[in-house]
């Protein structure tokens, strides 16, 4: 892999994490037009797991502030429950949420519970997800067209009146498995949870920002694996080691970018645009299918 199509996979990568029209779809044409490593499905979604790094990193800057409040938080109250002996009193309005949690911490836990879907279906369809089906066209246009649907409904029946403090156990049981589709190949991360968290009732900007934090225990998770496997099947040489930096270091730039632009969007407008790209996008897909102009494969 050269350094030119890093950055162009970098430049993807970074545009299309957060914003939901999905990433997966976007770096599998990004792939085929650079042709890193011949087309080897594995290379490709090693390759496209560590750049995703970078949006992580994005995600870290970015929500700096709320990361370590969380942490500091979550700490303390557990402290203070286990040491000052606080009652264990819950409160049923709200999820059952624990009367002697703060918001901080509490929002902690709902990323733990909200990640447990897509930490135990990732970890049992780990090879087919790294396999060739999942770089397969008719399953990336399909998800893009099924997705767009599910997130106009989403739109027209969420009641969009809840902020990240009202979040309860079902908000993070609904962005969780809604998460879950991520792993299909042209679903989007951030779509997926956008809608997952409107049916739910949160507003958008919330969804999108619950979304972005539900994202860091996943791909940390995910990036750190297939840093191991490259490592154990020598699946990148050391030749695009620089290469490979520098389109992670490009992601996490535009990443952050990306964020900053989605969630002020959503603050006033829908996700209408997205949903009418993906339609066409699938839609065209599907016909230059159909007509025999793509191979379905890599």
């Amino acid at each position: 892999m050269d350094i030119l199509s890093a950055i162009i996979l970098g430049i993807v990568q970074g545009l299309t994490e957060f914003i939901p029209i999905s990433s997966t779809a976007h770096l599998v044409f990004a792939s085929r037009w650079t042709n890193i490593y011949n087309g080897n499905p594995e290379q490709i979604t090693a390759t496209m797991a560590v750049i995703q790094l970078g949006t992580l990193a994005a995600v870290f800057v970015y929500f700096a502030g709320d990361i370590l409040g969380i942490s500091a938080a979550f700490v303390r109250d557990h402290w203070n429950l286990i040491f000052q002996k606080r009652k264990m009193r819950f409160s049923g309005s709200n999820g059952i949420r624990p009367l002697w949690m703060s918001d901080e911490s509490w929002l902690g836990w709902l990323i733990i519970i909200g990640s447990i879907p897509i930490g135990t279906v990732g970890l049992y369809f780990k090879d087919y997800i790294e396999g060739p089906a999942t770089k397969n066209l008719w399953i990336i246009a399909v998800m893009m067209i099924s997705v767009a649907i599910l997130l106009a409904f989403a739109e027209l029946v969420g009641s969009q009146r809840k902020e990240l403090k009202d979040f309860g156990i079902l908000d993070s049981l609904a962005v969780g498995f809604a998460q879950v589709l991520a792993l299909m190949p042209g679903a989007s991360r951030s779509g997926s949870t956008i809608m997952g968290g409107l049916l739910a009732g949160q507003k958008r900007e919330a969804a999108a920002r619950f979304s972005f934090l539900l994202m860091i225990p996943a791909i940390t998770a995910s990036g750190l694996l297939e840093l191991k496997e490259i490592i154990q099947k020598n699946l990148i040489s050391k030749d695009d080691i620089l290469a490979l930096v520098i389109g992670t270091v490009v992601a996490g730039i535009v990443g952050y970018l990306s964020i900053w632009f989605l969630l002020a969007y959503l603050r006033k407008r829908s996700t209408a645009v997205f949903i009418i790209y993906r339609i066409i996008v699938g839609s065209v897909i599907l016909i230059l299918l159909w007509r025999g102009i793509l191979s379905a494969q890599v």
